[in-house]
């Protein structure tokens, strides 16, 4: 674990309610249905008679989707569907974070509320803590919203709204996520980031960008919450 400033038990001392990314902290959404393939399928799905759509050589479908959003804001609600389903497919064989279940546990059994906020469709966020059964440990998901990429982080809006659900302020909550427009959307949003490295080069990149701490494993930060 490396930390930017503060040990993680400050960090989370007075946090009440967890703000956690779901690609990353809780599981490789793509790990056994590929960004890359699911990027693919989406071309396919949107092709027509003007060509492939906005993007197609993005290998990250949500990156395609914004794209989509700049240049072709007639196909966006298509695409968002198209890939809300790919999604909720790919998420049947996503592999779970060592640690983000026992993340959630422990911050269950110490009081502090859990909001899955990300750019991922709601339904197959949903989806998968029903199939691994976490919905209890889950007050809330708010995905990017339908037909509107633009919700999607850096924007702090997810990360508002899941505050106004919680009637939580900003000095009492916390967002985990793994990429730079996490930390963001949490400044954005008036709140601490920590950042979660899941590989090497986001470590620096995570710091730079102004997380309260980073971690490289759940289960270390899951070891901190008390």
């Amino acid at each position: 674990m490396i930390m930017a400033s503060e040990n993680t038990s400050s960090t989370l001392g007075p946090v009440r309610h967890v703000l956690l990314d779901f690609d990353g902290p809780v599981c490789s959404v793509f790990a056994g249905f590929p960004a890359e393939d699911v990027a693919r399928r989406l071309v396919d799905l949107l092709r027509d008679a003007d060509g492939p759509p906005p993007g197609h050589e993005e290998s990250d479908p949500l990156a395609m989707l914004r794209r989509i959003a700049e240049a072709r804001k007639d196909l966006v609600p298509a695409a968002d569907e198209h890939l809300t389903r790919l999604e909720v497919e790919a998420v049947k064989r996503a592999r779970p974070t060592p640690g983000g279940v026992g993340f959630m546990e422990a911050c269950a059994a110490t009081g502090r509320a859990v909001w899955v906020v990300s750019n991922n469709a709601t339904a197959a966020i949903e989806r998968y803590l029903s199939v691994h059964g976490l919905t209890e440990l889950v007050a809330g998901t708010f995905g990017r919203i339908a037909g509107r990429p633009e919700s999607m982080k850096p924007s702090p809006e997810l990360l508002i709204a899941a505050m106004r659900a919680a009637d939580a302020k900003p000095g009492e909550c916390v967002f985990i996520g793994d990429a730079v427009r996490d930390v963001e959307a949490a400044h954005a949003a008036g709140m601490e980031a920590i950042g979660y490295a899941n590989k090497p080069h986001k470590v620096d990149a995570l710091t730079a960008a102004g997380s309260v701490a980073v971690v490289t494993s759940m289960e270390t930060l899951a070891a901190g919450v008390t």
